[in-house]
Order: C-alpha cells, then structure tokens, then sequence
C-alpha cells in the first residue's frame, strides 16, 4: 500500500509559532453582516484554522466597498469579541497601491502597516508581509522598514507574497531575521511553485508557503473554467475518499513536502467543515501524479 502524502501536522511560522495546515483568508470578508463574519471567524477557529490572513489591499472586489473594507471588517469582529485575537496568528500585507500599482519603499511600508493595525483595532500583527513585489525598491531598505516595525514590536515576523524565489533570495540578504513565509499561487490548477523554485526555496530555508486560491478562485469546486480530465480524477478520488471534488483539491495542496498551508476564503461556516476534512483524504503518490497529469494534460517526461 502507498504511503498517505497528505499531512494533517500543523505548520511553523519561524521557531516558535504553529498554525494549522489550513488558513483563512479574508479577501472576501465582504458584503454580509458583522454577525455573520464573527460566526465565521469562529468556525474557523474552533476548526483549528488559526492563521487569519488579511491585506490592506482586500475590498476592492467581492463586493468590498474599498481599499481596506476586509481589514475594518475584522476590526469589527475583533471589537465585538476580542477573545477571538488570542486564538488567531493574525497576519497582513501591504505594498499594493491601485494606480501606482506597487510601493515598497521603507517609508510606505512603516505607514501602511501602521494604518492596517488602526484598521484592525490592533496593537500588533504576528505577520506582516509585502503583497507584491516592487521592482524599483532596493532590499535594503525594505529590512530596515522590517527592522523598524519589529522594534516597535507592531510586527512579529516578516515574510513575502507573489515574489519569485531569486527576489525572496536578495530580501533575505538583507534582513535581520529570517523570512518565514512567502504567498504564491498554488492549486491542482496553478502548479507553477513546485517547477519554478518557489517549493525548493522554501524546503531549504525553512519558508512556509502560504497557498492563495487553493480552489483556483472555486473552478475546482464547481469545475468551470478547468480541464475536464483533471475534474475526472478529482471526482474519482473524491468518490474513493468520500470527501467533496474540493477537499481533495485542498489535500493535493497538502501533500508537497513543503508543508504549504492552503488559504480558503469561503463565506459560509458550514463549507468551512467539509474543507477541514481534507486533512483525513489519503493521497499517494499515484493520485497526485494523476492530478498533475491531469492538470498540465501532458504525460510526464
């Protein structure tokens, strides 16, 4: 029998800090109640989705009413129960800036995370990361924006998002501790880090991945808008698992040796329970080389 890759382990953000192996993210923590949003943070707590993922930037779409709408929003939760901080490693990013598109430098940084724990109602976030690259800032002074953040004890740790593994390499040069996450793109759909370096970066330097639209943005859900093959074998292994088509996506993205953390952002608590039970699909090496197949619709070399 194949050994089960899937791993129900809780992850690490640097030495000291465990986190489930599925996040909650709030880019579509939009449009409904801030009842509902309590009930939904909750449930994701009481499931052991501890990391509560956020960015200034969320609320711009889903039906957000603006550039920061998911933040206030949480803010809100967390005023009407403030229990709810102590039990989320609570995380956040910073860097977009629509029309200009990107800003990295030191300056920016220290004022956007500043107005993201004002948003919150928070002292302090546990990470903070910078949502997409800036090409025009140096390294260098990104560390010293990080250095100063820590030192004012806002930020815990630092990591980075959307960032190619060569730019998280000069970024690490340059910090005073390590980085302890980087934010790729990751799903049965979207393959990219585990061929482009981001995996192995992050397996030799002790990075966890944190995989946004681990659903592919819910096609792997509904099955719209992805290979049918790959729907087949997804179908196929949920029948054998008993589980949902998107459990076992979730799973897939469980199994890399990377230990990735898998992002979700459902808006109902009761879908929240049939995603956690992708911790108890077993997947062998033959299933998840069935899904790549699947999924690139090429035999592998």
């Amino acid at each position: 029998m194949e050994e089960n890759l899937v791993s129900d382990a809780n992850r690490r953000l640097g030495e000291d800090v465990e986190i489930g192996p599925i996040g909650f993210g709030c880019w579509r923590l939009t449009g409904t109640s801030d009842s509902d949003n309590g009930r939904l943070i909750a449930t994701a707590l009481d499931l052991g989705i501890n990391l509560i993922d956020n960015s200034d930037v969320y609320g711009l779409d889903w039906g957000g009413t603006g550039f920061g709408a998911c933040e206030e929003a949480l803010g809100r939760v967390l005023a009407t129960d403030p229990s709810l901080r102590d039990r989320m490693v609570l995380a956040t990013k910073g860097g977009i800036i629509p029309g200009v598109p990107y800003d990295s430098s030191g300056a920016y940084l220290i004022s956007a995370c500043e107005a993201s724990l004002r948003r919150m109602g928070v002292d302090h976030v546990d990470l903070y990361q910078i949502h997409r690259p800036d090409m025009f800032t140096h390294p260098e002074e990104i560390a010293v924006a990080f250095a100063s953040l820590r030192d004012r004890g806002l930020v815990s740790m630092f990591g980075v998002s959307n960032y190619t593994p060569s730019q998280t390499i000069a970024l690490a040069t340059y910090v005073e501790e390590p980085l302890v996450s980087t934010q790729p793109e990751f799903s049965c759909a979207a393959l990219a880090p585990m061929r482009d370096g981001t995996f192995d970066l992050c397996m030799e330097e002790g990075i966890t991945p944190l995989a946004w639209s681990p659903l592919a943005g819910g096609r792997l859900a509904s099955g719209e808008g992805v290979r049918p093959e790959l729907v087949s074998v997804l179908d196929e292994l949920a029948a054998r698992e008993g589980v949902s088509r998107a459990a076992v996506a979730i799973a897939f993205v469980l199994a890399h040796p990377a230990d990735a953390v898998a992002l979700v952002g459902t808006q109902r608590a009761e879908r929240l329970g049939d995603l956690a039970s992708a911790v108890r699909v077993a997947l062998s090496r033959t299933d998840v080389y069935r899904v790549v197949v699947a999924s690139e619709g090429a035999p592998l070399p």
